[in-house]
């Protein structure tokens, strides 16, 4: 395990895919930005779901996705949703 598993939403699975995207790092993922990350992942998961997009910001911000803001909870469904 790495850094990217401290971070809130993180299990072993996201962990393991992040690091196959080169992402290896909880700055690089912030970096990146969630949406990035989420497209990259996407490309060699086709099951990659909106949950695991706002895992990601969540992650990012530090807090359990659940917390993140309405908008920024839209801003990510419209995104998924573009997909």
């Amino acid at each position: 395990m790495c850094e990217l598993s401290k971070l809130p939403n993180i299990g072993a699975v996201l962990e393991q895919q992040l690091l196959q995207v080169g992402i290896d790092s909880p700055e690089k993922l912030a970096e990146i930005g969630s949406k990035q990350a989420w497209l990259r992942i996407r490309a060699m998961d086709s099951s990659a779901c909106y949950n695991r997009l706002c895992a990601l910001e969540g992650a990012i911000e530090g807090i359990r996705w659940h917390a993140l803001s309405t908008a920024i909870k839209k801003e990510l469904l419209d995104f998924y949703k573009s997909f």
